[in-house]
């Protein structure tokens, strides 16, 4: 199991130097003279070498791509350009954030959608069966943004209530916290309720045909039994592969659903680096989340290997 990580690790440090280089490379395809777009226009000469420098573009793309990759190396993310702060601190204080909100997004979401699945699959073709079927249509269809701003918008119409747009730190206080970062993990979780419950309903119809199946119920054991024993385990490889390809759609839609909960997390973070053209930001929150998109699918792999020891061994 060790050499199997090892290897994928090792795998991954390609992805990495790739990851990299796009990142400081996207500077030069971005359209018009990018000076000219974060001084609107009307640089001073002075203006306009500091915005150079601090960029990079008064030096060749290798050399740039060395020093960058150099940099990281010790920690260093670069310097905002809005203001003049080391983003290495920014990116340690919604870090914490963002990845709280996706783990409570994914546990949430795997869990419902898998318990779902279950359900709808014992009750095939029965009334429960349609109805989750139809709500899983509607999950996978409604993107995560307008959810988060009818959640923000519909009590206010209804009941004119409007929920509490704080943010409120885990030490300040716990519980406060976990309310706040509740809701934006349902609406996040929301479209992977969805996916994973159609998948996990279409694996366990098939493990459930499979003639180990037939003979552990032959044996006696209870539905409950042969579910957990024998169907479940079998039934989660597809829905982990799913899982783990769905982490980069949940830190895409923080972007949204952050700054409507006003949750200062690295999606926030990105919104503003954009608005603010702050590029060296932008480029350093780029980088740590494909990073982390790339952690994930690593423990993905890993989580084969448990599941499937056939894997390691190969």
């Amino acid at each position: 199991m060790i050499k199997y990580a090892a290897t994928r690790l090792l795998g991954m440090v390609p992805t990495v130097l790739i990851l990299l280089f796009l990142a400081v490379v996207m500077i030069d395809f971005i359209p018009g003279d990018i000076v000219d777009l974060m001084m609107e226009g009307n640089p001073s000469p002075e203006h306009r070498a500091e915005i150079e420098t601090a960029l990079g573009l008064d030096r060749s793309l290798v050399v740039r791509y060395v020093e960058y990759v150099r940099g990281l190396l010790v920690g260093d993310f670069g310097t905002s350009l809005w203001n003049k702060q080391p983003i290495l601190p920014e990116l340690l204080r919604r870090v914490p954030v963002t990845i709280e909100i996706a783990i409570l997004a994914t546990v949430i979401g795997t869990a419902t959608g898998v318990l779902l699945g279950v359900l709808s699959a014992l009750r095939q073709d029965g009334p429960l069966d349609y109805v989750l079927r139809s709500i899983s249509i509607l999950g996978i269809s409604f993107p995560s943004f307008a959810i988060a701003t009818l959640v923000v918008i519909m009590p206010a119409i209804w009941w004119g209530v409007s929920p509490t747009l704080r943010y409120v730190g885990f030490r300040e206080d716990p519980l406060g916290h976990l309310m706040i970062i509740l809701v934006p993990s349902i609406v996040l979780s929301f479209n992977l309720t969805a996916s994973i419950m159609r998948l996990s309903r279409t694996t366990m119809l098939d493990v459930l045909r499979q003639d180990y199946i037939r003979t552990a119920r032959a044996k006696g054991l209870t539905t409950s039994q042969v579910m957990l024993r024998h169907a479940l385990k079998n039934a989660m490889i597809p829905v982990i592969t799913l899982t783990g390809l769905q982490i980069a759609f949940l830190i895409g839609g923080s972007v949204i659903v952050e700054s409507v909960f006003v949750i200062p997390g690295l999606g926030r973070y990105l919104l503003t680096a954009v608005n603010q053209r702050d590029y060296p930001a932008f480029q350093a929150i780029v980088v740590l989340l494909g990073i982390f998109v790339m952690g994930v699918n690593l423990l993905v792999d890993l989580s084969y290997a448990w599941f499937d020891p056939r894997i390691r061994m190969s």
